[in-house]
């Protein structure tokens, strides 16, 4: 059997007919906004959003890393759920870009209003940084692909709103969560000031991200893109790939959130081996070994040795997460050769 890389959603590569698509796109020069496709999916991807406008950029950390510097200012503070990926997996550029700090909530990746409350500072305080920024993570990469409640995130979005500050949603698997809840993008988009979705994970697109909010914000964006690097030129080529993947990957996800399922199950339970099933909503599997178990490095390697591609995301941890270039077949294969590789002790 070839190889299996459930190493991330981020592995796949454009299909026979993304690539035709790509090659055949209308292309023009984007810092002009004179890119037609790049233009169709901006305003394809507000529209699905609820928002006035959008902009693509070229990855979600980027989108990330604007949204801070569009909305907060050097010295302020950010509350986000615990081991979130804008902090996390981004290398620091909070701190190096926008000179911001974070101050961590709740757990799992999932916070509370109260919690919200409970972290907030004024504005004018003598010591504490304002905090003028709260970050949602829908779905939660480190929590396990769990979902972010919506009546939350209302609530928090509603308590930052009456105390001036910002609310930012890191949709990179928002199409995720849509599909796993059945709750449109839009009303999952709707409480927050700025929201981003990437189309390089379940949608199987091999660059990009698109940022969305009101005219203000975007226009502000535009400017963080540039200053960040990201700004491009003939991008239709990249764009017509999210075009493609949003009329023809989006209605599949569900098979991916099965799969992940039929994994996680294979493996909760084994001896050594702690794996919360209530995580598993989508399309990441995250468990962990115990002491006298195999540790993260050993399962990887012996999975890799049998041609299973999985992440060590901390000493004891592992991350597989399903996607589009893997069948519900190879999954079972995987998971199989995870129970043997772990059973080996």
């Amino acid at each position: 059997m070839d190889r299996i890389d459930l190493r991330s959603d981020t592995v796949t590569s454009p299909s026979a007919g993304m690539r035709e698509a790509m090659a055949a796109a209308q292309v023009g020069d984007d810092q002009y906004g004179e890119d037609p496709t790049v233009n169709r999916l901006q305003e394809r991807v507000a529209e699905l959003l609820g928002k006035p406008a959008a902009l693509f950029v070229p990855s979600g950390t980027m989108a990330n890393q604007i949204a801070l510097k569009v909305l907060a200012r050097p010295g302020d503070d950010v509350i986000v759920g615990a081991e979130s990926h804008i902090v996390w997996h981004e290398s620091g550029a909070a701190a190096a870009n926008s000179g911001v700090q974070f101050t961590v909530v709740g757990q799992g990746g999932l916070f509370t209003r109260s919690e919200f409350d409970a972290a907030y500072k004024a504005p004018g305080h003598i010591i504490f940084p304002p905090t003028t920024l709260v970050v949602v993570e829908n779905t939660h990469n480190r929590g396990g692909g769990v979902i972010f409640p919506q009546d939350e995130a209302v609530a928090i979005c509603a308590a930052a709103r009456r105390v001036g500050a910002k609310s930012y949603l890191d949709g990179a698997r928002l199409f995720n969560t849509a599909a796993a809840t059945g709750v449109p993008l839009r009303t999952l988009a709707e409480p927050f000031d700025l929201v981003s979705v990437a189309l390089s994970k379940g949608l199987g697109c091999p660059v990009g991200s698109v940022l969305a909010g009101t005219a203000d914000d975007v226009k502000r964006a535009v400017r963080a893109r540039r200053m960040f690097g990201g700004a491009l030129r003939q991008a239709g080529i990249l764009a017509a790939a999210g075009l493609y993947a949003l009329e023809r990957n989006d209605a599949r996800l569900p098979e991916d959130h099965a799969n992940a399922r039929m994994i996680a199950e294979r493996l909760a339970g084994l001896r050594g081996v702690a794996l919360d099933l209530a995580t598993v909503q989508t399309n990441i599997i995250i468990f962990r070994m115990a002491p006298d178990a195999p540790d993260a490095a050993t399962v990887v390697a012996r999975a890799k040795e049998r041609g299973v591609l999985v992440s060590a995301f901390a000493a004891r941890t592992v991350r597989a997460v399903t996607h589009l270039d893997v069948t519900t077949a190879q999954c079972r294969h995987a998971a199989e050769t995870l129970a043997s590789v772990i059973a080996q002790g």
